[in-house]
Parts: structure tokens; C-alpha cells; sequence
């Protein structure tokens, strides 16, 4: 349990701290590059992990059944639109916004269970529901439009989530064969910004080429670390720690990056906390008993 609670905090905390890094990278470059330096060099180092741990095999059959990789295809372009999505947000000042989603995202895997899945809400988890929705309505009518940047963050992880439930493939495995279907179309994006002169990558600034190959450590590291808590916690423990990250975005957006906060916001946040705190209640009421 020690070792889990230690991987868990450092995968949390290294997501959290996530936009501070990209925050790093030279304006000039734009969130395609971005995206797509991602998309490769996590394609690379998890390339290199399966077959260092043997995991070829375990490849092979992901790809051998049409059915099984057509699911990776969807999964793959919802982790690729949460993974542009959040670096566009960065790049635009709107970080408060994406710690609201993954605030939400709790709260939709619990909708969405419902919807496609029959799982059964008890009136706490209702109660919870119903303040997220009322959050996402309070900006609506004080500010005369939704939060999209949160809504699309929240929304592609919760269904990625739940396409990734339904498949029989590990998680090495499954990342890893989601960024190589994804690794076409990020060849594709890097030669039109060569080809239009906006690609920065290898051109004499070796900071922004360190900075950009980074962005896959902040993937690979805590997903590694993420994957031994997962194997060592209760899901009401790992349920918890996965507040951490929205809550660094959160203080990292205001407290760092000086993004502004005003009324319609906090009172949001404030419904979507309140719905949070009875939904890990009665998540942990209900946790399973030890054995």
C-alpha cells in the first residue's frame, strides 16, 4: 500500500503540474506541434518498454482482431482530442478551465455508467449529478455560453474512459497502440507546419527540442506510476488522489499563471466541489470490505 500511495501521489502530482511545464515552451510553437510531439515520442518510449518487458505478443494480438482495433481507433481519437484540447487550452490562458472539467470528469464517469452501462445511482451520486449540471447552467446563464474547453475535456477522457472499458487489452498495450494509430496523422501535422514554416522543432534551439520531447515524459512517467497505484489501491483511495491534479491545474492557473477568476466561476467550482465531496463520501461508504 506504501509503495501504491507513493506512485499514485507522484503520477497526480506530475499530471498536476502538467500546464506549469508546458507553460515553458516557447509561445511561437503552436499546440499542433505540440500535440503531435506527444503523440511520437510516446509512441517511442512505450515502444521501447514493450519490448523491453516483453510485451510484443500481447501487441500482436491487439492489432490481429479488426474489431478489437477499431475500438483502439475511437479510443485513440478521444485521448488524441483530450490531449490537443488541454495543450490549446494551456496555450490560451485557459487552465482554470480544464481543472474544472477534470473536476467534472468524476461526476460524467458516473453519468455515463448509468446512460451505457444500467449501473444503478444511489440518491447521493443523483444529488452529486444534478450539482455538476447545475454548475455547467450557472455559467451558461451568467455568461451566455458553456464552458467548452472544460465540457470537451471532461466529456473525451469520461468516454475514453468508457470505450477502454469494454476492451480486453492492458494499459501498456492500449496506449501504446492508440499513439501509434495516432502517429500518421502527427507526421502529417509536423510536415504542413514545415511545409508552411511554422514547424520549431530542430532549429537550432535545443531548449524548445528538450522542452517538446518532454511532454512525453509528463505522459509515460506518471502513467507508469499511475498503473502500479491502480494495482495496489482500492479504486475509493485512487478515486481520491485523483483530485490532486485538477486541484494543482486549479491553483497553478490562478496562483502562477495569474488567470483571472471571477464570481460565475468560484460559485461553479463551488457546485462542483459540493457534488464531488458527497460523491467520495458515499464512494467510500460503499467501498468494498477488506478481505
Amino acid at each position: 500500500m506504501r509503495v501504491g500511495l507513493l506512485a499514485g501521489l507522484a503520477a497526480f502530482i506530475t499530471w498536476g503540474f502538467f500546464p506549469l511545464y508546458l507553460s515553458w515552451i516557447d509561445a511561437s510553437v503552436s499546440p499542433l506541434e505540440i500535440l503531435a510531439h506527444r503523440i511520437l515520442w510516446t509512441a517511442v518510449m512505450l515502444g521501447a518498454a514493450a519490448i523491453a518487458l516483453g510485451r510484443t505478443p500481447w501487441l500482436r494480438r491487439a492489432w490481429a482482431s479488426p474489431r478489437r482495433l477499431a475500438t483502439l481507433a475511437l479510443s485513440a481519437l478521444l485521448v488524441g482530442t483530450n490531449w490537443g484540447t488541454f495543450i490549446w487550452a494551456v496555450a490560451h490562458h485557459r487552465v482554470i478551465e480544464t481543472s474544472l472539467g477534470y473536476f467534472i470528469n468524476p461526476l460524467l464517469n458516473v453519468a455515463l455508467g448509468f446512460v451505457f452501462l444500467g449501473e444503478r445511482l444511489r440518491r447521493p451520486q443523483w444529488l452529486a449529478v444534478a450539482l455538476a449540471v447545475a454548475g455547467v447552467a450557472f455559467v451558461l446563464v451568467m455568461h451566455g455560453r458553456l464552458p467548452w474547453t472544460a465540457l470537451l475535456v471532461a466529456g473525451s477522457f469520461g468516454t475514453y474512459g468508457l470505450v477502454r472499458k469494454q476492451l480486453d487489452v492492458d494499459a501498456l498495450t492500449g496506449l501504446l497502440t492508440e499513439t501509434l494509430l495516432l502517429s500518421p496523422l502527427a507526421i502529417a501535422a509536423l510536415v504542413w507546419l514545415s511545409a508552411h514554416g511554422a514547424l520549431s522543432f530542430g532549429l537550432d534551439a535545443p531548449r524548445t527540442d528538450m522542452l517538446l520531447f518532454g511532454a512525453a515524459i509528463f505522459t509515460v512517467v506518471p502513467f507508469t506510476a499511475f498503473a502500479v497505484a491502480a494495482q495496489r489501491l482500492r479504486l475509493a483511495s485512487v478515486g481520491l488522489l485523483q483530485y490532486i491534479t485538477p486541484t494543482l491545474h486549479f491553483l497553478t492557473g490562478i496562483l502562477i499563471l495569474g488567470e483571472p477568476l471571477d464570481s460565475a466561476q468560484f460559485i461553479t467550482f463551488v457546485l462542483i466541489w459540493i457534488g464531488l465531496a458527497i460523491y467520495t463520501h458515499d464512494l467510500w461508504r460503499h467501498r468494498p470490505a477488506p478481505a
